[in-house]
């Protein structure tokens, strides 16, 4: 397990699946806000690239965060789109609503950037949020990433289209543990 200051990310469980399938999937709002695709319900017992993990998959590496004090899961955190060649990759994650708010975000993409610098050995992360996403911008921008660029109505949301914004963080800018 990779260990932050609150949370940790492991392997997924498969009694991590019914969680994530009824607090973050079966939610079309927070579906529709964290996919670049229009929200669809996941089936029970469906091998959905979401939730079950393909260990075959060596451009993406899911984890499930968990709180450190009760060992408790608290959502998910991916490193996605690994380009090995660049060496860049970039970075989700997804919060359980009764999760968010307490910080764990900042943590997690903190947690992330150890994995893909220290671990991976990547140059380069990226992260592309929504520009309303103020909890992910705060995160991403506590832990060092700058903002390069704006996306304008770039994704299709519920009826509208909204701007995206692009983050970056080179191996050589972040500080360990740089949390503001």
């Amino acid at each position: 397990m990779l260990k932050g200051e609150k949370v940790g990310l492991r392997a997924r469980h498969d009694d991590d699946i019914p969680v994530l399938r009824s607090e973050l999937y079966d939610d079309h709002v927070n579906g529709s806000r964290a996919e670049g695709r229009p929200w669809r319900p996941v089936t029970p017992g469906s091998n959905d690239s979401r939730l079950v993990v393909d260990d075959n998959e060596p451009g993406h590496v899911p984890f499930s965060v968990v709180e450190l004090a009760s060992n408790t899961l608290v959502g998910t955190a991916t490193l996605w789109g690994i380009d090995n060649h660049a060496r860049a990759a970039h970075i989700g994650l997804g919060l359980l609503p009764s999760a968010r708010g307490t910080g764990y975000g900042t943590d997690v993409v903190s947690v992330l950037c150890y994995y893909g610098f220290t671990v991976r050995g990547l140059h380069r992360l990226q992260i592309e949020t929504l520009a309303d996403n103020t909890a992910m911008l705060r995160s991403a921008e506590r832990n060092g990433f700058v903002r390069e660029g704006v996306l304008r109505s770039s994704a299709w949301v519920l009826g509208e289209f909204l701007d995206e914004v692009i983050l970056g963080l080179l191996a050589e800018d972040w500080k360990p543990g740089l949390l503001t």
